[in-house]
This record gives C-alpha cells, sequence and structure tokens, in this order.
C-alpha cells in the first residue's frame, strides 16, 4: 500500500508549547512525509518560531484569520498531499514511536474499510509532569467503538494527538464541523463509524496529551459548543422504534448529565454567570426527555431558580436532581 502521512498541527497563540510539539514530529523513527502548521491568527510569537524551525525542517506554514481549531485543521487537511492525517494538538507531544505504531494496522491491512487507528495516551501537566499513564485504561468507555450506541451514549475518549485517519474517509463525510469549539473530534469519527467506515485501537500510549487549566480542554467555549453539538445529534439521530429510541433514551440524558453537573458545580461554587447557563442547558435538554421529566423540570423550575442562589442552594440541586432522575 502507498501510504503517506501528512502532521497537522492547529495553531493559535501557542508559543509556549510550539516548538516542543513539533520537535516531537521531527525525532519520530518513521518520519511524517508532510507537516503542515495553520496559524489561526496567533497574536504571540508561536508563528515566528515555526518559521525559525521552518529553516531546517520540511514546514508548510499556512495563515488565516482567527476562526477556529476546526476551521485550522480543516484548511491543512484539504492542503495536505499525503492519503493520511496525524493530527496534533500544539500543546501535546508525540512519542518516538507514534507514526510507526498507528500506521501498522494500515499496513496490515487486515481489517476491511479502515479509516481511523488510535492508541492511548499518557496525561502530563502544563510543564509536562507526568498524571496519568495510559489515561484511558481508567475511563469506562469500550475501545474500538463497535456499535453506534456506543458512539451515542458517552464521550468518545478518541483523541486526535492519538489517532491517524485516512485522508479521504475524511473528506467524505465533511471535514470538521466549523460550529464546534469542542465535541468537534467527537463529531467527525462518529460520522466516520456511522458512514461504514472501521476503526481500530492499540492500548499504547502513543501520546503525552497535556491538560492545564487554560488547554482546549477547559475552554468556556466548550458548553457552548457542547449545546450545539447536542442539538446536531438529536437531528441527525431521531427516534427510530425499530432500532433505538436514540434521542430520548441515550442522547438526551448523556447531554443531561453533563450540563447538571455543570449546574451543581457552578451551585457549590456561587458561580451565578455559569449555573445560569447551565440551568438554561437543563431546562432545553429536558424538554426533549420523556413526559415525566418535562413535567417535573416545568413544575420545580420556579423553586430551584429561586433557592439556587443563596443559603439553600443544596435544596435546590436536590430539587433539581428529582427534577430530572438520573
Amino acid at each position: 500500500m502507498n501510504m503517506t502521512i501528512a502532521a497537522v498541527i492547529p495553531l493559535y497563540n501557542g508559543a509556549e508549547f510550539i516548538d516542543e510539539a513539533l520537535r516531537s514530529v521531527f525525532r519520530q523513527t518513521e518520519p511524517a512525509d508532510e507537516i503542515i502548521v495553520v496559524d489561526d491568527g496567533s497574536t504571540d510569537d508561536g508563528p515566528s518560531i515555526v518559521e525559525s524551525l521552518a529553516a531546517r525542517h520540511p514546514i508548510t506554514l499556512l495563515r488565516q484569520p482567527n476562526a477556529c481549531q476546526s476551521s485550522a485543521r480543516n484548511m491543512a487537511v484539504k492542503h495536505a498531499h499525503c492519503s493520511h492525517i496525524a493530527f496534533l494538538d500544539q500543546d501535546d507531544v508525540w512519542y518516538d514511536e507514534h507514526l510507526a505504531t498507528l500506521k501498522k494496522p494500515f499496513v496490515e491491512a487486515q481489517v476491511r474499510d479502515l479509516a481511523l487507528v488510535y492508541g492511548n495516551l499518557d496525561v502530563v501537566d502544563r510543564h509536562g509532569r507526568m498524571v496519568t499513564y495510559s489515561c484511558l485504561d481508567e475511563v469506562n468507555s469500550k475501545h474500538p467503538k463497535t456499535s453506534l450506541r456506543q458512539c451515542l451514549e458517552k464521550d468518545l475518549f478518541i483523541l486526535p494527538s492519538a489517532s491517524l485517519v485516512v485522508k479521504d474517509a475524511i473528506l467524505k463525510v465533511g471535514l470538521f464541523d466549523e460550529r464546534l469549539s469542542g465535541y468537534e473530534d467527537d463529531d467527525l469519527f462518529v460520522r466516520i463509524f456511522w458512514a461504514g467506515y472501521r476503526s481500530v485501537y492499540l492500548n499504547i500510549p502513543v501520546t503525552r496529551w497535556r491538560i492545564y487549566g487554560n488547554s482546549s480542554s477547559f475552554s468556556a467555549r466548550m458548553a457552548k459548543s457542547r449545546m450545539i453539538y447536542f442539538k446536531k445529534q438529536m437531528e441527525t439521530f431521531p427516534d427510530d422504534p425499530a432500532l433505538n429510541m436514540w434521542s430520548q433514551n441515550i442522547i438526551s440524558p448523556r447531554f443531561m448529565r453533563l450540563a447538571f453537573a455543570e449546574f451543581v458545580q457552578a451551585s457549590r461554587d456561587q458561580d451565578i454567570p455559569t449555573l445560569e447557563r447551565a440551568w438554561s442547558d437543563v431546562k432545553e435538554i429536558a424538554r426533549t426527555m420523556n413526559r415525566r421529566t418535562r413535567q417535573r423540570t416545568k413544575f420545580l423550575c420556579p423553586v430551584i431558580e429561586r433557592l439556587s442562589r443563596g443559603p439553600l442552594t443544596g435544596v435546590a440541586r436536590a430539587l433539581a436532581r428529582y427534577a430530572i432522575r438520573l
């Protein structure tokens, strides 16, 4: 098989990390055929660092006005000449055998319609200090996904920085959804599964996943993106009694758990703006759930809203938990 790999890195104000990320690409035991960095309107020295490295390494630096990570990834995918795309976030780091490990199932060609190979990750903090080895071992999520239900009922925990994907599959399903600044990877990989492509999971850490307070994993835009994704899934997978009640039994409960958890935390912290937004999300999701949940939420809503700001916030949380019955 004539397999070529493009390393794709979206860059936005990533001066603190981009040098380490790129050097992990340079160290690959089986090098990438292309290295594409897309500057998404950075205002720091990140692009200058890339330019400096490009003087000694074959890096293609593309630029665009600030849009989003999805837009930057899409630009790189469309620009790439390779058959496969290896994504890397600006603050993550590949292990030296990352590409050699992930390309092996493609080379062996034992899985029909294979479009995605992904691995485990080690979690590090902002300074690169180890937090968790093989973090996916601690997550109650089946790998690889073998049913649509598995793709819809929980977060996928398929990280782009630990993935190698067939470019044509990405193009066929429509690239990343540029409305999303969070859940864009889940959205893409669900569509790849739904289109009939297969995936392989390798329980080997191939990437150091950096998690810290200001990382994209904790972006303030995540909640807004989550609701966009929720509505998209509700439209894409309506209830079908012959297969499953996707919306009412799987999608709505999943997103309700997430919105309610955010409401609870904001209530405890008395973070009123987050509390109000999270409760608004809870009410919107409740309207898509079963009749009793809709009725309880509507009936208790005025009381919960009055009690959630003040000394009786614990009572508000208890009433909300009763209303949605998680």
